[in-house]
């Protein structure tokens, strides 16, 4: 696999998983206790013998960065091994990235510098296992210009996709991206058949693409613009997805909402997760700290009736359950519950204290936010869309560093936005700003 050169797009904003990107970027997104979204991709890379990424970064990269830094640097230049991170530079005009194909364009120096015979491109957001060496030898097997990973969708999620429609040998006869009306796969009316967001080109012909498409204005997206305007002069295959999960079901989730984001998460927290995170020959890497382990406290026979349970759930290095309890949660690294406090079905990430007598469902908190005592989330959803951000299936997001200490009796008040600090608009949550 050293002749290909990936390209990992990893500059998205992720408007719709707001505000868990209030402060970074989508691919930066914890995820699964101890990971970030973009820890997939490039575990995919690792296990399938690609060494040479660049990771091309924009929206609030700063975390990400910081993440790639501490937990990918593992590759050795004098071996061939790069991962670069590549922010926008403005080679080629006076614009940021503009989309997946303009992504490319602009970095036409660093393809040139490295001299692939392939190039790779990939969402640095999606979760999914995938040998990529499988799909690098049916692309040369049907001596292809681009092949793009395909999977089977139900037809009712197809509209949010790029749906393909092809030719008895994979050969790729139709593209359009986020159809109203999808075309189902034929004879199977109720899947369609759909891009994952993965293109393997040959080099040259990326090159010639991209400028082609910039220099006549065609538009800057793979999906949109240059796909559909290929498929009937170049040989553009399908290559259905081949999953390395060891699961009965394919598994592959583009999380972009809150809603599709909680759900991955319980996926993991299954007796027979869907996700499989403990499986030794597909091994996903990431940063990890110098964590204590993590922590129970108090059992059955504590005078006070305190108990330090956890069940169904992960549980991060550094967690301390101080006799309270946890069931079919997320509890990432550094996290407290303290004492007759009760998380159900929840997402709590790094560094947040949930304080005594809590009760919360159905929630996800980010990062280092403070939960006070007796604080009910999750139980009354008119209250909750007055204090957060609640999703369209009742999940409520409490943002990072957020400080709930004003909101801790809010239920107790006939009107509780009158408890909103003094200076923040009615409908405006004093957390907007907060933490980096």
């Amino acid at each position: 696999m050293r002749d290909i050169l990936a390209f990992v797009l990893a500059g998205g904003e992720g408007k719709r998983l707001m505000p868990l990107t209030r402060d970074r970027a989508k691919p930066a997104v914890p995820f699964g206790g101890i990971y970030r979204l973009i820890d997939f991709t490039l575990s995919n890379c690792i296990n399938s013998g690609i060494r040479r990424i660049a990771v091309l970064t924009q929206y609030k990269s700063y975390s990400l960065s910081r993440h790639l830094r501490m937990g990918w640097n593992i590759f050795h230049p004098e071996l061939d091994e790069i991962l670069y991170e590549i922010p926008p530079q403005k080679r080629e005009g006076a614009s940021w990235y503009l989309g997946t194909s303009d992504a490319i364009y602009q970095n036409i120096y660093a393809i040139n510098i490295f001299k692939p015979q392939k190039v790779l491109v990939l969402a640095g957001d999606h979760l999914y296992k995938m040998d990529y060496r499988k799909m690098r030898d049916f692309h040369c097997s049907r001596r292809a210009t681009v092949t793009i990973g395909a999977i089977e969708v139900p037809i009712e999620r197809a509209s949010g996709l790029g749906i393909m429609q092809i030719d008895q040998k994979g050969k790729v006869i139709g593209f359009q991206e986020k159809p109203e009306k999808p075309h189902p796969i034929p004879g199977d009316p109720a899947h369609a058949l759909a891009s994952m967001g993965i293109y393997l080109f040959n080099t040259d012909d990326l090159c010639n693409m991209v400028v082609w498409s910039h220099v006549h204005s065609e538009g800057d997206d793979f999906g949109k613009n240059v796909i559909p305007n290929i498929i009937h002069k170049y040989p553009v295959y399908a290559f259905k997805f081949v999953d390395e999960n060891k699961k009965k079901a394919q598994y592959w989730r583009d999380v972009g909402t809150i809603d599709s984001y909680y759900d991955a998460s319980m996926d993991l927290v299954a007796v027979d997760p869907l996700f499989n995170l403990y499986d030794r020959d597909w091994p996903i890497r990431t940063y990890q700290g110098q964590y204590p382990p993590a922590k129970f406290v108090f059992d059955e026979h504590d005078p006070q009736g305190r108990l330090g349970i956890c069940v169904d759930s992960i549980v991060s290095g550094g967690c301390i359950i101080s006799g309270g309890k946890v069931q079919r949660s997320i509890m990432s690294p550094n996290a407290r519950v303290d004492s007759h406090s009760e998380v159900k079905d929840s997402i709590v990430m790094e560094g947040v204290t949930i304080g005594r007598k809590c009760k919360i469902r159905r929630a996800i908190i980010d990062k280092f936010a403070t939960i006070p005592d007796g604080t009910v989330i999750g139980y009354d959803m008119e209250l909750d869309r007055r204090r957060f951000t609640v999703s369209e299936n009742g999940i409520v997001v409490i943002p990072r560093d957020a400080n709930l200490a004003e909101y801790a009796h809010i239920e107790e008040s006939p009107h509780p936005l009158d408890r909103i600090p003094h200076g923040f608009p009615v409908g405006v949550s004093p957390f907007a700003g907060a933490g980096k």
